[in-house]
């Protein structure tokens, strides 16, 4: 029971991901998007991976982990091309 609620919680926290990149896709600028934010919850997934595999609970739930971090990769790579988006716009 414990792996379905931790599945349900990485589901529901991980459905914002998608979302998120596709509508910073659309703004194409990186203002207001929080590379901080990005980092620490990247550092989140991480340790939730290796405490995975440090506690020997390898099981079904790892690959939402690992889901999840693709999505906030795709949003690294959204929030990169904005940026860059951005200084081409400040250097006209």
């Amino acid at each position: 029971m414990s792996a379905f609620l931790e599945a349900v919680m990485l589901v529901c926290f991980g459905l914002s991901w998608p979302i998120n990149a596709l509508k910073a896709w659309k703004s194409r600028t990186a203002v207001g998007t929080s590379w901080t934010f990005l980092a620490l919850i990247t550092f989140g997934y991480l340790a939730g991976i290796a405490a995975k595999f440090a506690g020997g609970t390898i099981n079904w739930v790892l690959a939402v982990y690992f889901i999840n971090l693709v999505a906030l990769i795709v949003n690294w790579a959204v929030f990169f091309r904005n940026r860059s988006l951005d200084f081409k716009r400040r250097a006209k």
